[in-house]
C-alpha cells in the first residue's frame, strides 16, 4: 500500500486539484521538506498555498502545542473567553497593532477560512453603509464563498457558482485613470453607478500573479472611498503575517484601513484562523452572533499563532525573509535574461512570480518540478508560477530547491 493513490481516486472527489500535479502521498514534513511514503524528500516552495509562512511543524510552536494538549487546554471554545485567546489577542495588539497606532481596533474571531472573514468583512461594511454594491478589482481573489466569490476575479473560479454573482463593481487594478473614470461615475448621479459599502483590495494580489498595488494608486483608492462614504477593506490574507518583509504587505503605504482581513499564515502552523481587524466605530455595528459560526474559537490556532506573532517582535526575522527574497530574485532574473518565455519577474519579500508565455509553458515546467522532488504551484490563468516558500528554509535546502527548479526550466525550454 505504500504511496497508493488509487483509494483517493475511487473514494475522493472530482474536486481535488493540487493532488493532480503531485500525485505521490507525503507522511511528514519539517520546515521546507515533505517526506512521501517511498522516503523520497520533495522540498516544498508552496508552503500550503501560503498558509506555512513559518514552516511544517515549527518546533516552537509544536511545542508548545505539544505542552498545551498535555494540559488538557481548550481546543474548542466558540467564543468563550480562554487563557490562550487572551494571550493571542494581547501578544497581537502589543507586537502588531500598537506600533502601528491601531491599538483601539477590534479583533473579530470569523470561521477558520479566508472566505469567512472576507464574507464577515462585506457583511459589516453593507450593514455600516446601508450599501449593497462592492468595488473589487480584476485579477482578485477573494475566497470560493458567494459573497467572497462574486468579488474575485476569476472566471475559473466563478463559473460554477449556479447561482448569479451580483453587487460587485469591477475596476481596474493599479490603474490611475480608469480610478478617475471611476469618481466622475460615482459623483455623477446621472452615471447609474451607485456609490458603494466599500472597495476591496489585495494590496499585493496573491493568486492573481504578485502584483503590487501602488502607493499613489491605493491611497487614491483609499480617498474615493473616504470621499464618498465608503469603507476601505484590505485583504492581506496571503501576503501578511511577514510574507512580504514586513507584518503587512501594506506597512509601506501609509493607509488608515477601516477593516483588515487576516488568515492564513495566522494560525502559525497551519491550522485554520480567520479574523478581520474593525475600527471600532465599525465594529459596534455588529450585534451578538450577527456573524457566528462553530470554529471561531481555535485553541491550537492561538497557541501556535502567539509564537508566531513573537517572530516580529524585532526586525530580525523581516530582514532574513528579504535576504531570502533577494536569493530567489537573482536566480529568476537569470533565467529572464536567458529565456525568451520568460515575460515577468515580480517580487515583494519572500512572494515572487515568474511569468511565462503561456500556462502550456508553465504547465511544462511545473510538470518537471513534481519529477525533480520540488512542490511549487502557477497561479492566476496558468501562466505564472509563484514562489511562496516558507520563511524559515534554511540556506542550503532553498539552494536546492532553486536547482531544481533551473534544472526544471531547463529541461522543459531546452
Amino acid at each position: 500500500m505504500a504511496n497508493e493513490t488509487n483509494i483517493f481516486e475511487q473514494h475522493e472527489s472530482e474536486i481535488r486539484a493540487y493532488c493532480r500535479a503531485v500525485p505521490t502521498v507525503f507522511k511528514s514534513a519539517k520546515n521546507a521538506v515533505m517526506i512521501d511514503e517511498n522516503n523520497d524528500d520533495y522540498i516544498d516552495f508552496f508552503a500550503g498555498a501560503g498558509v506555512l509562512n513559518f514552516g511544517h511543524n515549527n518546533q516552537q510552536m509544536q511545542d508548545a502545542i505539544i505542552e498545551f494538549i498535555k494540559n488538557d487546554g481548550v481546543i474548542q471554545s466558540l467564543d468563550m473567553f480562554t487563557d490562550v485567546k487572551r494571550d493571542f489577542i494581547q501578544t497581537f495588539v502589543k507586537t502588531i497593532l500598537e506600533p502601528r497606532g491601531m491599538g483601539d481596533y477590534k479583533l473579530q474571531f470569523t470561521g477558520p477560512t479566508g472566505t469567512n472573514a472576507v464574507e464577515a468583512a462585506l457583511k459589516l461594511a453593507r450593514k455600516v453603509t446601508g450599501r449593497t454594491e462592492v468595488v473589487a478589482f480584476h485579477r482578485g481573489f477573494h475566497g470560493m464563498t458567494l459573497g467572497a466569490l462574486a468579488c474575485t476575479a476569476n472566471n475559473a473560479f466563478r463559473s460554477s457558482s449556479g447561482v448569479p454573482l451580483n453587487n460587485v463593481i469591477r475596476g481596474t487594478f493599479n490603474d490611475m485613470h480608469a480610478l478617475e473614470l471611476m469618481r466622475q461615475q460615482i459623483e455623477h448621479t446621472g452615471s447609474g453607478l451607485v456609490p458603494p459599502a466599500a472597495f476591496l483590495i489585495e494590496p499585493l494580489q496573491a493568486e492573481g500573479g504578485v502584483h503590487e498595488a501602488s502607493k499613489e494608486w491605493i491611497q487614491a483608492v483609499q480617498k474615493l472611498a473616504k470621499d464618498t462614504g465608503a469603507l476601505l477593506i484590505l485583504d492581506d490574507i496571503q501576503g501578511a503575517s511577514g510574507r512580504t518583509g514586513s507584518y503587512f504587505s501594506f506597512d509601506d503605504m501609509d493607509l488608515d484601513p477601516d477593516i483588515i482581513v487576516l488568515a492564513k499564515g495566522l494560525g502559525g502552523i497551519g491550522t485554520p484562523i480567520g479574523m478581520c481587524i474593525n475600527k471600532p466605530e465599525h465594529d459596534k455595528a455588529w450585534g451578538p452572533g450577527q456573524h457566528t459560526g462553530t470554529f471561531r474559537g481555535q485553541g491550537l490556532s492561538y497557541v501556535a499563532g502567539k509564537v508566531g506573532i513573537e517572530f516580529f517582535k524585532d526586525e530580525t526575522f523581516n530582514n532574513e525573509t528579504k535576504r531570502k527574497g533577494e536569493i530567489v530574485r537573482k536566480v529568476l532574473d537569470e533565467l529572464d535574461s536567458k529565456y525568451s518565455q520568460v515575460v515577468d519577474v515580480r517580487q515583494k519579500g519572500m512572494m515572487l512570480a515568474i511569468q511565462f508565455d503561456s500556462p502550456a509553458t508553465a504547465k511544462a515546467i511545473t510538470t518537471k518540478c513534481f519529477e525533480n522532488r520540488l512542490v511549487i504551484g502557477a497561479c492566476s490563468t496558468g501562466e505564472i508560477i509563484k514562489f511562496i516558500p516558507p520563511l524559515t528554509i534554511e540556506d542550503n535546502i532553498l539552494e536546492e530547491g532553486l536547482k531544481r527548479f533551473t534544472d526544471a526550466v531547463t529541461s522543459a525550454l531546452g
